[in-house]
């Protein structure tokens, strides 16, 4: 949710990012509305106040009393009004996106994303390597065909040494971002649609959400919605603050839209795991943040050994909350190419005004938070490591940060 007095002060600079954002809220009558919703809020103030005034004279006097009598319909009228005014406002308002950085480039979709850098060196390879697909059958690692039977597509099995991988990486993943000052949590795996609306979710990506029937649930697509929902309502000490959460949970995506895109293997999935960093801190401060999380992604990525590119995210590709948002990219050898595995992205306090999350100050001030949500790891790094480390015999040499939790340093084809 964006301030509404920026849209009262500055109304042409929120038609033009609405326009560079493809929204199509007519912002003209949404001004228009918000006029004669606080005209009415005027007229209700200024009759209770005369109401309650009069009310004392009641007793007394009986043209006081007729005077109370003839303000109720009139009351009643107005207070009725001033909250139908109030429910289109919140409505339209609820599909406006957030402002958005001068740096944001131009452009459609990923493949306007500008290249900010690329770190690593790109694996050699005496033969073609193979995808992570056909490494995790050889292995007997990967099982999508079981997956398919026992939910649907887009549903798989890590199983054996493939789990164990998995699980190493998630552990140590949360034990050096422990390091670098964030808290962890298990956080539940269902979330209210206040919850999705709050983050920015709903209604901008309802299409994205496994809602669960007869119920005002779903399931998460992503523990930022559990971590960030954690606050909601809530007054915040500006003196602890920054806060840093992290949490691994499964996430779930209905993928609606996907269809055409690369989907071979597990890279495009139904269900996938996922690391989260959440940071709440003073509006001052997201923008170290916002860097903050995009160098622990780095480090971490570094540390497993993994080429990447870092990309700043067009507007095409930028989901409707962001602020401003970077992608890593991971090198996959199997593919030949880059493809994303942590977004990181600076919310401003367009979720905590949805929230109603605030901190206050050392002097009393109080003021929205800023949120920035960001992926530590997925899946899709655990498919990096198979397709990057590869060997002839289709083997796969472990990460050396990762051997003393898998206990084995290299995964064999299956005999």
């Amino acid at each position: 949710m964006i301030d509404i007095k920026l849209i009262r002060e500055n109304p042409e600079l929120v038609k033009k990012n609405c326009c560079r954002r493809g929204c199509t809220v007519d912002i003209d009558e949404l001004v228009r509305i918000d006029s004669e919703y606080r005209a009415a809020v005027q007229k209700v103030e200024l009759l209770r106040a005369e109401r309650n005034r009069l009310s004392k004279e009641c007793r007394d006097n009986p043209e006081a009393r007729e005077q109370v009598k003839s303000m109720k319909d009139e009351l009643a009228r107005l207070e009725a009004l001033m909250v139908e005014l109030s429910d289109i406002l919140d409505e339209k308002m609820s599909w406006l996106p957030n402002m958005l950085d001068v740096s944001v480039p131009d452009g459609k979709d990923d493949a306007d994303n500008f290249e900010l850098r690329k770190e690593g060196v790109l694996p050699q390879f005496t033969f073609k390597p193979r995808d992570h697909q056909e490494l995790g059958e050889m292995l007997d690692i990967i099982d999508t065909q079981r997956g398919a039977k026992v939910a649907q597509a887009g549903f798989y099995y890590w199983k054996g040494k493939g789990a164990q991988l998995c699980n190493a990486m998630y552990f140590w993943v949360q034990q050096q971002l422990n390091a670098r000052g964030f808290t962890t949590f298990l956080t539940p795996c269902v979330a209210k649609e206040k919850t999705l609306f709050g983050t920015g979710y709903l209604p901008f990506f309802a299409d994205q959400t496994f809602g669960l029937k007869d119920s005002d649930l779903a399931l998460i697509g992503t523990s930022e919605q559990t971590l960030v929902g954690y606050h909601a309502d809530e007054l915040l000490e500006g003196e602890k603050l920054p806060l840093m959460y992290s949490a691994f949970t499964p996430c779930f995506r209905t993928e609606a839209g996907s269809y055409g895109k690369a989907s071979r293997g597990i890279f495009r999935v139904h269900q996938f795991h996922k690391v989260e960093q959440i940071v709440f801190c003073r509006p001052e401060d997201s923008v170290k943040y916002h860097e903050f999380c995009l160098e622990n992604e780095e480090l971490l990525l570094r540390q497993l050994g993994i080429p990447y590119r870092v990309v700043n995210v067009c507007v095409g590709d930028m989901g409707a909350p962001g602020y401003k948002k970077y992608d890593i990219e991971a090198y996959f050898a199997g593919f030949g190419t880059y493809r994303e595995v942590t977004s990181n992205t600076n919310l401003t306090d367009f979720q905590a005004r949805r929230l109603n999350i605030r901190f206050k100050d050392k002097d009393g001030n109080k003021n929205f938070v800023h949120t920035i949500s960001a992926t530590a790891v997925t899946d899709r790094v655990a498919i990096a490591i198979l397709e990057n480390n590869q060997q002839a015999d289709g083997s796969v040499i472990i990460p050396e940060v990762l051997r003393s939790l898998t206990g084995f340093d290299r995964i064999e084809p299956v005999k």
